[in-house]
């Protein structure tokens, strides 16, 4: 894959509760060792699910006119998804466990980084893709390496810009983190637009 082709698959599975639950580690109690953790953990998830759909090699055949069909479905599903969160967004609320973010044990955010990464299902999606397209190509099991590197990299980007930024970061992350809680369905239409996006780009080739 190409790195074009890597950086939206990477964005959308770190846009949404992912990114934001990263931005609340980096300014939580123990950041170093949560963010540490959460990233872990996402690792991991993220090289089960892409390793299952390589050797599996689910999406891997042509299923013709099918896929077409399922392409179609999902399509429909996704753009009704934008709507119902444009709709919504007034009420859209982040997440109760997010509170306890702030005071997050390393467990916790290895458990959450795992389940986020591994278990949400736009990130499911975007990992049997990765998968079922290297098995697909006849590539080797490590080109899925790049993917898993760069979603890690933007997914820890708020720790990086504390370990580089320091004092400043500290300051310039919480605002982040307010805004991001405030226009948390901003970040969902994103993430469905790339969706579409790449649905579209599948039908058309």
């Amino acid at each position: 894959m190409s790195f074009l082709t890597l950086l939206p698959m990477s964005f959308v599975m770190i846009a949404g509760p992912q990114i934001l639950s990263a931005v609340f580690l980096a300014t939580s109690e123990k950041w170093k060792l949560s963010s540490t953790a959460f990233l872990l953990g996402a690792a991991l998830s993220i090289t089960i699910v892409v390793t299952a759909a390589f050797l599996l090699g689910v999406g891997a055949s042509d299923a013709g006119a099918s896929n077409d069909a399922l392409y179609v479905v999902v399509l429909v599903l996704l753009l009704a998804a934008m709507v119902h969160a444009y709709v919504k967004r007034h009420e859209t609320k982040p997440p109760k466990w997010m509170g306890r973010l702030q005071t997050a044990s390393p467990q916790f955010a290895f458990t959450l980084g795992f389940l986020l990464l591994g278990v949400f299902p736009t990130d499911i999606l975007t990992s049997v893709a990765v998968g079922s397209y290297l098995a697909a190509h006849s590539d080797a099991w490590r080109d899925m390496l790049p993917f898993v590197a760069l979603t890690l990299l933007l997914l820890g980007t708020p720790a990086v810009m504390l370990l580089l930024s320091g004092e400043r970061g500290e300051a310039f992350l919480p605002k982040v983190r307010n805004w991001m809680t405030t226009n948390a369905w901003i970040i969902n239409e994103i993430v469905l637009a790339f969706f579409v996006v790449i649905v579209i780009s599948n039908l058309a080739g």
